[in-house]
């Protein structure tokens, strides 16, 4: 057994080769940084990425560049409230490429959890910053209600703007089965998109997205839901002050008045989650920020290989002020193809930071058909995972020794 003790510096971006539906990623993907390398914190159990919008339009024109498979997804309180009891859905934003934070209670969330998300980027105005932009970018319109999409055509190929619309299909209400059959599919591989926008629901749009991610050729794809409206003119967009103040859910109000019910309810849960996990969180933070100053941050990363395994040992506090020193670790331990474990019996926190790294970890060990198994957490550190909303990290694969085998 050969013990190997790290002690490196951050690492730059490196490249995932390999075709993965599960990753996102293929062979041409040399312009995009790997996972391990994207900005993440966990938000109540879903990726949140740390990143501007001249951040995503960069990632979105590199994945056009190299034609390379590339899933945003924009989560709002409705995401983060669906994914609370939705595996399948939450599963569609883990395994997404790009995750910009895009409604103001996600970053009320952060920030009492001193996370610093700053900017929210919301689809809407993602897509106005493409239309602005020097590079041209052909789309493809999925959804929306009837002629809507149409219009939305209309408007960008008549009007000002470097995307050009080359395709529209609506599906009618139907279920994702009948609306991933092989004749729609080809219709929108055959459109020679490079952004395929889907407007069909938050959940539907998610999993139609996820469930034929192998099968539709467009690179970039995107759930931006009300977007189409927007650019059809058929729903206006709240003025900028309401937007400025995140008070948009009260115009939206007044456009569609059917979403009050859905936020009613969203709006419920959130102030459950509040209570229960958020504060109790907020707090616990709060008071491991006054012993951190009392008694350092020392933390330290270390590997044992063997024959079948490779266990990475984390001692200390893991924190965001770590995290560059971890990702080549971590990528030296993927690249092994050995089973991966992780041990925190040495280590006293972890923090939203740290546990967004673990979920960059799951997402390209599923590419690759592996897992990891996470061993030695105390029942605090435990109770910091279940909190983070991580539950589902904890069950996916609990072994009789007690271990926990991420599968």
């Amino acid at each position: 057994m050969l013990r190997i003790q790290k002690s490196l510096q951050s690492a730059g971006a490196q490249c995932v080769e390999g075709p993965s539906p599960a990753d996102g990623s293929s062979s041409k993907s040399r312009d995009l940084p790997d996972a391990l390398s994207r900005q993440v914190y966990c938000i109540l159990g879903i990726p949140i990425d740390l990143i501007t919008m001249p951040g995503v339009l960069r990632r979105i024109e590199a994945a056009a560049a190299c034609d390379a498979p590339f899933t945003l997804s924009t989560p709002n309180l409705n995401f983060l409230v669906t994914s609370q009891s939705d595996a399948e859905f939450r599963e569609t934003l883990l395994l997404s490429d790009l995750c910009p934070p895009d409604g103001a209670p996600i970053l009320w969330i952060a920030q009492l959890l001193g996370v610093p998300l700053k900017q929210r980027i919301a689809g809407s105005d993602l897509f106005d910053a493409l239309k602005l932009s020097s590079n041209p970018l052909k789309i493809f319109l999925f959804g929306g209600a009837q002629g809507v999409a149409t219009a939305a055509a209309r408007a960008l190929n008549n009007g000002p703007g470097s995307l050009r619309c080359v395709g529209t299909f609506n599906p009618g209400f139907c279920s994702i089965d009948e609306m991933s059959r092989s004749d729609i599919i080809d219709r929108v591989n055959s459109s020679g998109a490079e952004f395929l926008v889907a407007s069909l629901g938050a959940r539907k749009g998610q999993l139609w997205l996820q469930r034929n991610w192998d099968r539709l050729r467009i690179p970039i794809r995107a759930h931006l839901g009300a977007t189409l409206n927007f650019q059809a003119g058929t729903i206006k967009r709240a003025p900028s002050v309401m937007c400025k103040w995140s008070l948009e859910w009260l115009w939206r109000i007044k456009e569609e008045p059917r979403l009050c019910w859905r936020y009613l309810h969203d709006g419920t849960v959130l102030l459950r989650l509040l209570f229960t996990h958020v504060l109790p969180l907020a707090i616990q933070s709060w008071c491991l920020k006054l012993n951190r100053h009392r008694r350092g941050q020392d933390f330290s990363v270390s590997q044992v290989h063997d024959d079948e395994d490779v266990t990475v040992f984390f001692s200390g506090r893991a924190t965001a002020r770590q995290v560059e020193r971890v990702i080549p670790v971590l990528r030296e331990s993927v690249v092994t193809g050995k089973q991966l474990k992780i041990d925190f019996s040495t280590s006293q926190e972890i923090d939203a930071r740290f546990l967004g790294l673990l979920l960059m970890l799951r997402k390209t060990l599923k590419a690759r058909g592996a897992g990891f198994t996470l061993t030695g957490l105390s029942p605090g550190l435990e109770r910091v995972f279940r909190l983070n909303g991580l539950d589902y990290l904890l069950s996916e694969c609990r072994q009789p020794s007690g271990s926990l085998a991420l599968r």
